[in-house]
């Protein structure tokens, strides 16, 4: 928190404290805790990795959990295709990229029938670019937390934009959205940097009262600050403006695919926010203990040659750190209750799965917001 990000007008300047606990953690496993051993994941039910991941969060709450990485891969995971699995997501859980999710804008807020950015084909081979078809997008993103910095060799933005229908206007409403993969660098059919930039500008920071450890950014799509002429995946004949973009999933489907990122962001931003009440009664407690002042209740508090007692030992310093313990311990038991959720919608037999799908849905925007509030 002080040393906040700045942006020279070209990258943005991070401490280096924040990369080297970006490369300690993307050490430690925990990106693909959730995954198959078979791409380098430990198996663990998604209420471990959750309980895990707290810890990590009280450390530091914007680079301890991964969040927007592995839920921008989980997503991939479920709605992309064998190679954009291959190419983004595993190299997401290695911690080689890291994930945004890119959905607001100026203009809209969290209003998402209102986006305008735009996605049109790229070129009449768009449909044979091996990495999935390829559009150009131009538009505008705002609130987008991690979305530039030099923690990672590339960063790959999961955006919302709307494809214009035959008439050239867009769809009005949510039906016509469409989520696009958008690398900062583009990249061959085997992960490899191209050395060519997509075009992606930062057009400046958000700055705010914590999750410090990364920035926050207003991105602009497609300006021409950084034109591209082709594509990195097929070699094809695209050379319209714009940045590239990998559809992910079908035209129009895009809202669909990006709750799937959505609700784990929401439980994961409520347990952001628990470990941050976690560590302010870390904090409180230490202090408390240390700092003496006044004398007990009784005969001995009118003894003034006695010593001061820690403040812990006045019953209202005692009501106040219980306090922060119930707000913080309640919250951290929803949190896990809503992660087991999603563990027993994964896993379990079809009729728990289904309600337990059904509670998870009443219950994640209150994970999300109540430890918000109290923590």
């Amino acid at each position: 928190d002080t040393q906040e990000p700045q942006f020279d007008g070209e990258k943005v300047i991070l401490p280096q404290a924040t990369h080297e606990a970006q490369k300690a953690y993307a050490a430690s496993g925990m990106l693909s805790a959730a995954q198959d051993y078979d791409i380098g994941g430990m198996q663990l039910p998604y209420t471990v990795e959750a309980a895990a991941n707290s810890f990590f969060a009280m450390a530091s709450v914007s680079i301890g959990s991964g969040m927007l990485t592995t839920g921008n891969a989980n997503l991939l995971m479920v709605h992309g295709t064998d190679l954009q699995k291959q190419v983004f997501a595993l190299n997401e859980f290695s911690g080689r990229f890291s994930g945004t999710m890119c959905l607001s804008e100026p203009q809209a807020g969290s209003s998402l029938s209102d986006v305008a950015t735009r996605a049109v084909p790229d070129g009449e081979g768009f449909a044979s670019d091996p990495l999935g078809p390829r559009y150009r997008l131009k538009g505008n993103k705002m609130w987008i937390s991690a979305g530039e910095h030099e923690l990672t060799d590339n960063i790959i933005h999961l955006v919302l934009a709307k494809i214009p229908g035959p008439d050239g206007k867009l769809v009005p409403g949510t039906r016509g959205i469409s989520l696009f993969i958008v690398p900062k660098k583009l990249v061959d059919t085997e992960g490899r940097l191209t050395g060519e930039r997509n075009d992606v500008a930062l057009a400046g920071l958000n700055h705010k009262l914590g999750y410090r450890g990364i920035p926050n950014t207003l991105l602009n799509f497609g300006e021409g600050k950084f034109p591209v002429r082709g594509t990195a995946g097929g070699g094809l004949d695209g050379a319209g403006a714009g940045a590239i973009g990998y559809l992910v999933g079908r035209p129009g489907e895009g809202l669909r695919c990006m709750f799937h990122m959505m609700n784990e962001a929401r439980i994961a931003v409520g347990l952001g926010a628990v470990t941050l009440g976690l560590a302010g009664y870390e904090a409180s407690l230490e202090y408390a203990r240390g700092r003496p002042q006044g004398r007990p209740i009784g005969t001995a508090g009118k003894d003034a040659t006695q010593p001061p007692v820690p403040i812990i030992q006045h019953a209202d310093i005692k009501r106040m750190l219980l306090a922060q313990k119930s707000y913080c311990e309640g919250a951290l038991a929803l949190a896990l209750y809503c992660a087991r959720l999603v563990d027993e919608q994964h896993t379990g037999a079809p009729e728990a799965a289904a309600e337990a799908g059904l509670l998870l849905e009443m219950l994640t925007p209150i994970v999300k917001s109540w430890p918000s509030q109290w923590c």
